[in-house]
């Protein structure tokens, strides 16, 4: 009998090394091995074809109005939730059996508690369909085990994450304990707590069957009119252009016949890119392999909750009387050459890969040294750039939609994303909060690009059960896109963050310089690791749940702008140009407030979806007609607006803008010169004697006034100023064509020495402006959030008579009354926070915190989060007023004042210029 510790050491020791990137054999599920058997993986039953069917299950119809193509957990879960929404002229085409690919042998854990907000929400939605919903409508039992989960913390940075996990969990009512080694052990009597800070306990996570799941999804779909197709593989996807020149999907092509459709879902899994390029859609994942062992039977295991090791990067699935092991490792093995023959086998497994995963829980639950290996799982699994899914409709192509890189979480995340995959198909735009999945969170210019895709999915599948900090950037795949100001920037001591690709400036290190290497594997595959980095090192300094080293920095940061004057690179901005003989509609329709406005008017707005969600917040500058003087100006003879947009989501913003003029039939253009110019800000009570000696323009309130915007000279270059600000001053933005960004910014630098100008990055910013007020999107401010919910009904033009999308839901809400509404709480601790803090009314969990920082001029923690009523009712000013307020951080609770206006200058004085 091999047993877990000792053969495994012998096995790995006897094995010849291989290159990593190219091991990747691959074997029958079925066929004979030695230390692999028929009961390989650890579900009583699998949908593997036994008789050998040569053609589809059911003859294809001719059309339908949704063509699902996986049959997967997330195929299955979207199938069923298309049926719940009321459809049922919809397939699921099967290219083998059910389950077949990865979900077949996926370990089927589930864990309530995730540092999301929405993921503890989809999370909740699966739990509820899997354990109870489906087998209430079918009664059949899907698996469903419900025998908790452990999470365990080896030190203290470990315990607070756990802790911050619990806090966020009140907010949701899951039930959660942090429990001391002893009452660990006490739980656990198998497990070795000597070295443990502590555990976070989930009695009412679980264990899910993946076979059962899907079987009973698919029943209770084709119950409801949906047809299941299986043994029947997709060949091709016919795409047609369309009157506007828009790509839309048309036919899905098989073997055995087509079927007309005017909507495709990708739910392949590994296979997603494939199937993507049949229709011309880019598909950023990249399979590796992924494996677990089976024990044989483990004396008093019965009973045990599912243990995640983080900081031993293992877990332990509960199996009967036995446990599966797996986890995640520095040098995971791609798979380059993804086979389409692949269904329901396996890959050997790599001793050298997986054995330390052994050391892991042999040293957690030492009884596994001495127990038996019953058999060992390794399959192919899809990975992403940031560890998400990718969701929603592909850019690229109308009607295409993607529900695939699931990063091992198909089976949990398959419930609550398949019902909002659903409601995207039906309604246009999830439920939920969604764009964390949403393949629009990626820059067109990355989701094709070979090197970005392997190296970040790499690090994020290598991080997966690393501690998330709040400040944390990614090593991988730096420095795509850089501004003009980049090297002056870097040598300055820039410390910058990625954002959609491009590098952004995060804070300046007074140590010098700190340039982002060229990305080394953490030293796997035989690549030489990093020496003497110091952006790494200064990074890795930051990963703390206190205040970072550099908060002093920040700070000054801070109040240079504040009380002097202080230039802020924004490049990374998204600049659209809008124009065409339907602009002035586009506008009025897209845009909640009016920006009509006279030329030369700049204003602060919204889009929204069609349930009044905010899609995004950004500015919007009518153009005076002129020819083309590009990139400042687009040529127009008609109306043209200039559209600056947050740069982290200039991709969303884009393919949200086109997705409606495509569907209202507008003719215009949108030209996007993000590529072609810089941006800088200059904010503070000083801005406006420093540019007064670099523009050639009056700057005075009565010639430049707030919220204008016009072409002037900067040290003999042309530029677009606007007197704007994010974080509460008086301050002005420079667009800059590209060539002329340094000139520029090296004149602002020069005039501003005499008044105490100083670089400032966007943690200094993300502190100014949460001070002021002034919201960032996609923290807090969503598509699940409408603007009167978030404060910003000013924004919206519904004292007018015209329409714009998302009025009417609107007009309702307003009607009805407020269920939710955003609050400004204050803490007169100093104590950091960080955003998913629960928020207490007067002892009883009313919502938590979306986002929170350091506000340095009233010196106090800030966080803002939208609240209910936990009778249900209005959410009134009154309601908040009468409430006595706490926030829980970490387990401890916190006295908290609310506000409904800004506590810094509420009276909105300083971006006037009024000081004083």
């Amino acid at each position: 009998m091999a047993f877990l510790g000792t053969a495994a050491r012998r096995v790995m020791a006897c094995r010849q090394s291989l290159t990593p990137l190219c091991r990747a054999t691959t074997r029958c599920y079925s066929s004979q091995s030695t230390h692999i058997t028929e009961k390989s993986v650890p579900y009583e039953k699998t949908l593997k074809q036994e008789d050998g069917l040569s053609g589809p299950t059911k003859p294809l119809p001719k059309s339908a109005d949704v063509v699902v193509i996986g049959g997967g957990s997330l195929g299955c879960q979207t199938l069923y939730h298309l049926c719940k929404l009321g459809m049922t002229n919809v397939v699921l085409l099967e290219r083998d059996r059910l389950t077949a690919g990865t979900t077949w042998h996926t370990a089927g854990l589930l864990w309530q508690l995730r540092p999301s907000d929405t993921e503890v929400e989809l999370l909740a939605h699966t739990r509820n369909v899997i354990s109870s919903e489906l087998e209430e409508e079918t009664g059949l039992e899907t698996g469903w085990i419900q025998n908790g989960g452990l999470f365990i913390a080896s030190n203290k940075q470990r315990l607070d994450e756990y802790k911050r996990l619990m806090s966020l969990g009140k907010a949701y009512g899951i039930e959660s304990y942090v429990l001391s080694p002893a009452e660990t052990k006490d739980l656990y009597p198998l497990m070795n707590v000597k070295d443990l800070y502590g555990t976070l306990y989930v009695p009412k996570d679980g264990t899910m069957d993946p076979a059962g799941t899907c079987t009973t999804l698919s029943r209770a779909a084709t119950a409801r009119g949906a047809t299941v197709i299986e043994n029947c593989p997709v060949t091709g996807i016919q795409v047609k252009v369309d009157d506007f020149g828009v790509k839309r999907v048309k036919v899905v092509e098989t073997a055995h016949g087509t079927i007309q459709t005017p909507c495709v879902v990708n739910c392949a899994g590994v296979w997603a890119t494939k199937l993507g390029e049949m229709a011309g859609v880019n598909v950023p994942l990249i399979a590796m392999h992924h494996a677990y062992v089976v024990t044989e039977r483990i004396e008093g295991i019965q009973n045990m909750p599912n243990v995640r090791d983080h900081d031993a990067s293992v877990y332990l699935r509960l199996q009967g009387d036995a446990l599966s092991v797996g986890g995640y490792e520095q040098n995971p093995i791609f798979w380059n050459d993804v086979s389409d023959k692949f269904a329901f086998s396996l890959f050997d497994l790599d001793w050298d890969v997986f054995m330390q995963h052994i050391d892991g829980a042999v040293n957690r639950v030492p009884a596994l040294e001495q127990t038996g290996i019953k058999s060992t799982v390794c399959g192919p699994e899809s990975f992403t750039a940031d560890h998400k899914p990718l969701m929603g409709e592909a850019p690229e192509v109308r009607g295409f939609f993607l529900g695939c890189g699931f990063n091992s979480a198909g089976m949990m995340l398959g419930g609550g994303c398949g019902k909002e995959l659903a409601h995207w198909i039906v309604h246009g735009r999830p439920e939920k909060d969604m764009y964390g999945y949403d393949i629009r969170r990626f820059h067109h210019s990355l989701t094709n690009n070979n090197r970005w895709i392997r190296e970040r999915s790499h690090e994020s599948y290598a991080k997966n059960y690393s501690v998330v900090f709040p400040f944390d950037e990614p090593l991988a795949s730096r420095n795509m896109r850089k501004d003009p100001f980049h090297q002056v920037l870097q040598e300055q001591g820039c410390m910058f963050q990625e954002r959609h690709g491009w590098e952004r400036p995060g804070w300046f290190n007074r140590g010098g310089p700190a340039p982002v290497l060229d990305y080394d594997y953490y030293g796997a595959y035989d690549v030489p690791k990093n020496t003497d980095y110091k952006y790494s090192e200064i990074l890795g300094k930051e990963y703390t749940f206190d205040f970072p080293p550099h908060h002093d920095v920040i700070r000054d940061e801070c109040l240079t702008c504040r009380n002097a004057v202080a230039v802020f690179d924004m490049s990374y901005f998204g600049k659209f140009y809008l124009t065409g003989p339907d602009a002035k509609k586009a506008a009025d329709w897209l845009f909640t407030a009016d920006v009509n406005k006279a030329p030369g008017s700049t204003v602060y707005t919204c889009m929204l979806n069609n349930r009044g969600g905010v899609e995004s917040d950004l500015t919007v500058s009518r153009l005076e007609p002129s020819p083309a003087h590009l990139p400042l100006t687009p040529e127009s003879n008609g109306e043209a607006y200039y559209l600056a947009i947050g740069g982290g989501v200039a991709q969303h913003n884009w393919s949200h803008i086109q997705a409606v003029l495509q569907d209202q039939g507008f003719h215009c253009t949108l030209i996007d010169h993000t590529e072609d110019m810089g941006m800088v800000s200059i904010q503070g009570p000083k801005s406006r004697e420093l540019l007064q000696e670099v523009l050639d323009s009056d700057l005075s309130n009565d010639a430049f006034p707030f919220s204008t915007h016009k072409i002037v000279n900067a040290a003999g270059h042309k530029v677009r100023a606007m007197r704007l600000s994010f974080v509460g001053e008086m301050g002005w933005e420079l667009h800059i064509p590209k060539e002329s960004c340094l000139p520029v910014y090296h004149a602002v630098m020069a005039a501003g020495a005499k008044y105490g100008i100083c670089n400032a990055g966007y943690r200094a910013i993300d502190s100014l402006s949460i001070e002021k007020g002034y919201r960032h999107w996609h923290a807090d401010l969503r598509p699940d959030d409408t603007p009167l919910e978030a404060g910003l009904a000013f924004t919206c033009k519904m004292k007018t008579s015209i329409p714009f999308l998302g009025r009417q839901a609107l007009e309702a809400q307003k009607a009805e009354g407020l269920r939710r509404r955003i609050v400004c709480l204050t803490v007169d601790d100093k104590v950091p926070m960080f955003g998913l803090e629960a928020i207490f009314r007067n002892g009883v969990p009313v919502g938590h915190l979306r986002r929170s920082e350091f506000g340095f001029a009233i010196d106090k923690t800030i966080g803002y989060g939208y609240i209910r009523n936990p009778d249900g009712g209005v959410v009134s000013p009154d309601f908040v007023r009468s409430g006595e307020f706490t926030l829980e951080r970490m387990g401890v609770t916190y006295k908290a004042a609310a506000h409904l206006k800004s506590p810094f200058d509420p009276e909105n004085k300083r971006v006037k210029g009024i000081y004083g």
